[in-house]
This record gives structure tokens, C-alpha cells and sequence, in this order.
């Protein structure tokens, strides 16, 4: 798990390009196996948006992450002060 974590902290933009394409394509594979009435192109549409979301909420999450990593540094800090 820690190997995982240290990839994705050095790879932040991979990590969250990586979420994206894969939201994209589990959302259109998702809209085309479901046999909704919906033209190609609303289908892209709405996986793009689906990921746009998703996408969101990783960065909200990995802001998240970064805060709770600083502060608990700098508790650290002050604690071996």
C-alpha cells in the first residue's frame, strides 16, 4: 500500500489522468451495455461529464490529503522542537 501511495504522491497529474480516462471509459462502456436510447454522441457527453465528477472529487480528495499530510508535519515539527 505504501509503494501505491509514494507512486501517486510523486505522480499527481498521472494518477488524476489516469482516474479520468478510466471514468470515461467504464462510464461509456457502462451507457452502451445498458441499451439507453441515446445517440452516440449524448453518450460521450455524458461519460465526459460523469468523469469531469469524478475528476472532482479526486482533486477535492487529494487537496484533502496534501492539508492533512502539511499539518500533521508541522505538528511533528513543533512537537520535536
Amino acid at each position: 500500500m505504501e509503494a501505491i501511495q509514494s507512486w501517486v504522491a510523486e505522480h499527481k497529474l498521472t494518477s488524476i489522468g489516469a482516474m479520468w480516462a478510466s471514468a470515461i471509459g467504464a462510464s461509456l462502456a457502462y451507457n452502451t451495455r445498458a441499451r439507453t436510447p441515446l445517440k452516440p454522441s449524448l453518450r460521450l457527453i455524458h461519460a465526459r461529464m460523469h468523469a469531469q465528477a469524478l475528476t472532482l472529487v479526486v482533486l477535492s480528495g487529494a487537496a484533502a490529503y496534501h492539508y492533512y499530510e502539511k499539518s500533521s508535519s508541522k505538528k511533528e515539527k513543533v512537537a520535536n522542537a
